[in-house]
């Protein structure tokens, strides 16, 4: 039969635990950032989207799950169909973005506005004028765009 000793034991090592655990530091700091933020470095976006289109990564490896992006385009801008591995959640930040996903009505996006993109489905999107068009964009799968040809998404005129 145990002693007292030997069940108390296990029990105090728990708590401890979760104490060490409580105590472990964050692996990344905290992070805040415009996309007027003059230290973002922007990139180009996939070669078949037309030229005036930019990327820059906020956090995360993009090669990576779990990185976040501002996705950059001028006004008047048509981004053509594609589609990516990952869901996409996204927050417009600046301009208005008409986007349109395969089999759906379009729908046009204002700064604060919160889209959820399915992986896999095809969409395009126009950035109106007025403003540039900035997107944030969190994917949870590695960041890619694939060009899509589907007749089920009309083209922008």
């Amino acid at each position: 039969m145990p002693r007292p000793a030997q069940l108390i034991s296990p029990i105090l090592l728990v708590p401890v635990s979760f104490l060490a655990l409580a105590e472990t530091p964050p692996a990344d700091p905290a992070l805040t950032s415009s996309f007027t933020n003059p230290q973002l470095k922007w990139g180009p976006c996939p070669a078949f989207i037309p030229q005036g289109c930019e990327i820059a990564v906020l956090h995360g490896d993009p090669a990576k799950q779990n990185a976040d992006i501002f996705f950059k385009v001028p006004a008047n801008f048509s981004i053509p169909l594609h589609w990516h591995t990952s869901a996409e959640r996204m927050v417009l930040v600046s301009g208005e973005l008409q986007v349109t996903y395969d089999g759906q009505v379009p729908v046009t996006l204002k700064p604060g506005m919160y889209a959820y993109g399915p992986a896999k489905l095809p969409h395009k999107a126009f950035c109106k004028s007025g403003a540039p068009c900035v997107l944030f964009i969190a994917f949870e799968a590695p960041v890619d765009a694939v060009p899509a040809e589907n007749p089920g998404v009309d083209s922008q005129d």
